[in-house]
């Protein structure tokens, strides 16, 4: 199903709308296991009926509850094997919601191998770049929810949707949309610098493998969520932050969509677990003055039951470059199956 280009929907409104999302500073000058603990504090309900859907859908699986069993188990063995300061963030965040480590654990690992998105960088006729996102996160995760026509995954997420402003020294070093409870980063500002948001790449060496390589020892990658966290903390251009995230071996396959702070500074890294197969970027000359990435390499077609790409270039293109800007960014990208609420 293709509905036309959406128009006229920012500001957003109606009754999935809930409201500003609210702001948390991160102090990065504190202890790691306390940078959350306010955040957390808040948010611990949320996360908590965020953990109970996780737990029925293991259960769902393996209906005797042997494998949350496991989760809560052995899987906080593997805390010790991660790098820091992430391992102390997630027992922190234990500490702080009551939850059971492993399945906070859990909770980060999610987002390794399952994130249905949509990212783009345009710039429009005067210069100046915009970077936008969707998140699908939870499609097909837990029952349908009738009433609210959506994933239960994805409902219960809606809460923890926060905004991060993550400071040392009382200065910004990069801010981030996120959800509580997840130390990695999916979408980033290092302000003045550059912007990054990361899209899943459905590969069958995917992030499965990637984590049961480092369960079992081989531990040479680095996992998506830190990589683009590291990224946002420590790199001091855009130049660097594409060094990094096209060299840097990873556990899973990924799309790294970044944005500059200059004319043509914008592309789409198509990775592998061990290198970038291939970079494509603004280039006004070819009159490619936008680049779009859902979940699929953008020299094949993509999944013919999710074809987001196709209606977003559409919407694109119909906007022209001369009209873009964040309100016409958000009809694009709440244009069906753009925005990829999908029913079973």
């Amino acid at each position: 199903y293709t509905e036309d280009c959406r128009s006229g929907m920012y500001p957003p409104n109606g009754t999935t709308f809930k409201g500003e999302v609210a702001w948390y500073t991160i102090d990065l000058d504190l202890a790691p296991q306390k940078r959350w603990t306010q955040l957390i504090s808040e948010k611990k309900v949320e996360l908590g009926s965020m953990m109970q859907v996780i737990r029925d859908l293991a259960d769902a699986f393996v209906p005797s509850g042997k494998l949350i069993e496991l989760v809560d188990k052995d899987l906080p063995l593997v805390l010790d094997t991660l790098p820091s300061p992430f391992k102390e963030e997630i027992q922190g965040i234990a500490d702080a919601s009551g939850l059971p480590l492993g399945e906070v654990l859990l909770f980060n690992v999610f987002y390794e191998v399952f994130t249905v998105c949509t990212s783009l960088v345009a710039e429009d006729s005067t210069g100046k770049l915009y970077h936008g996102r969707n998140l699908d996160f939870g499609l097909f995760l837990g029952q349908w929810d009738i009433k609210n026509k959506t994933w239960l995954v994805t409902e219960r997420l809606r809460p923890l949707v926060v905004n991060l402003d993550f400071q040392r020294n009382k200065k910004t070093v990069f801010k981030s949309t996120n959800f509580a409870g997840y130390v990695g980063m999916l979408t980033g500002i290092k302000p003045s610098l550059f912007t990054l948001t990361m899209n899943e790449r459905f590969s069958l060496d995917g992030g499965y493998i990637g984590i049961l390589e480092w369960i079992l020892g081989r531990r040479e990658g680095v996992w998506m969520g830190f990589l683009t966290r590291s990224v946002l903390e420590n790199a001091t251009s855009y130049s660097d932050a594409k060094n990094q995230l096209v060299k840097t071996k990873m556990l899973a396959p990924a799309y790294f969509i970044l944005g500059g702070n200059k004319s043509g500074e914008g592309c789409v890294i198509t990775r592998s677990r061990l290198t970038a197969l291939d970079i494509l970027e603004i280039d006004l000359k070819l009159d490619r003055w936008y680049v779009l990435e859902t979940n699929y390499d953008h020299w094949k077609e993509p999944l013919f039951l999710d074809d987001r790409r196709t209606p977003a270039k559409k919407c694109m293109n119909r906007t022209t470059q001369a009209k873009i800007s964040p309100a016409t960014i958000y009809d694009v990208l709440s244009t069906k199956p753009v925005l990829n609420k999908v029913k079973p």
